[in-house]
């Protein structure tokens, strides 16, 4: 039992290194002083000045923006490509061509993009950090379809065509449904990829257009502020309720 228990301690150490950080963020975004080290009671004031910021809901909007855009073009991109790599090709090099972004760095990858839209004469701006980021999602999207497409049964669309559907009505009634959860979790992910995503969205957009992430950066070289944190705090809560949505959605869409 003693073993037992000290066999855990390695996982609770990394727990902690991970989420005391983020619980400090969010008790510090309460705190009514400007100093981030030093508890001067609680107050909810920093969140009214977070809408105040124009440079932060500037860059919101243009986050939300992309984020939105990337969820809709990742997701459906994403999902016919699995679609076409399950059913029409037998090797394993499209597959993983088609996850690379997915596994290249961010860094890499934001240079080569930044070097297409260059040599194409493609002036920066949402529409290239938007079409940045969809190749960059797309990926996750693809490789979480292609495992659901791996454990349904062939038999059902089969069974469908026999009965006289077409391939493309099989694909909407039949096939579709089985892969939703596949498709909301994709879509969750590029979501929350895209929405705090920094390196490829800063070689990709024009100073005139900053995403959330880039305005934080600008206001982070001059020191971390309350505004930031209960800044984060809103994000953190976005993708917790986000999370447990999607998980919702799932359990109700396998138990149809």
């Amino acid at each position: 039992m003693r073993n037992s228990r000290l066999m855990k301690v390695p996982l609770w150490l990394t727990y902690a290194f991970l989420y005391l950080p983020i619980l400090v963020v969010v008790i510090m975004s309460f705190n009514s002083s400007k100093n981030l080290f030093v508890w001067r009671g609680f107050s909810l004031e920093w969140y009214p000045a977070v809408f105040a910021d124009e440079a932060v809901m500037v860059g919101l909007r243009n986050t939300l923006i992309v984020a939105t855009s990337v969820t809709l073009l990742a997701t459906v991109l994403g999902t016919l490509l699995a679609v076409g790599i399950h059913r029409y090709t037998r090797g394993g090099l499209v597959r993983a061509f088609a996850i690379a972004p997915a596994l290249l760095p961010d860094l890499l990858l934001a240079i080569g993009l930044l070097s297409l839209f260059s040599l194409l004469s493609i002036t920066l701006g949402l529409h290239t950090v938007i079409i940045a980021h969809t190749t960059f999602a797309m990926a996750f999207v693809t490789a979480i379809v292609l495992a659901r497409l791996a454990n349904l049964d062939p038999s059902l669309e089969e069974a469908s065509r026999d009965l006289g559907a077409s391939a493309v009505r099989t694909f909407l009634r039949v096939t579709l449904p089985q892969l939703a959860p596949a498709m909301v979790a994709g879509a969750l992910l590029s979501f929350t990829l895209s929405l705090d995503e920094f390196v490829i969205a800063f070689f990709t957009t024009a100073p005139t257009t900053p995403t959330l992430p880039i305005a934080i950066y600008s206001m982070v070289r001059f020191g971390v502020t309350p505004e930031i944190n209960a800044l984060a705090t809103m994000l953190l809560f976005v993708s917790v309720f986000a999370v447990i949505g999607a998980q919702r959605f799932a359990k109700v869409t396998d138990a149809l």
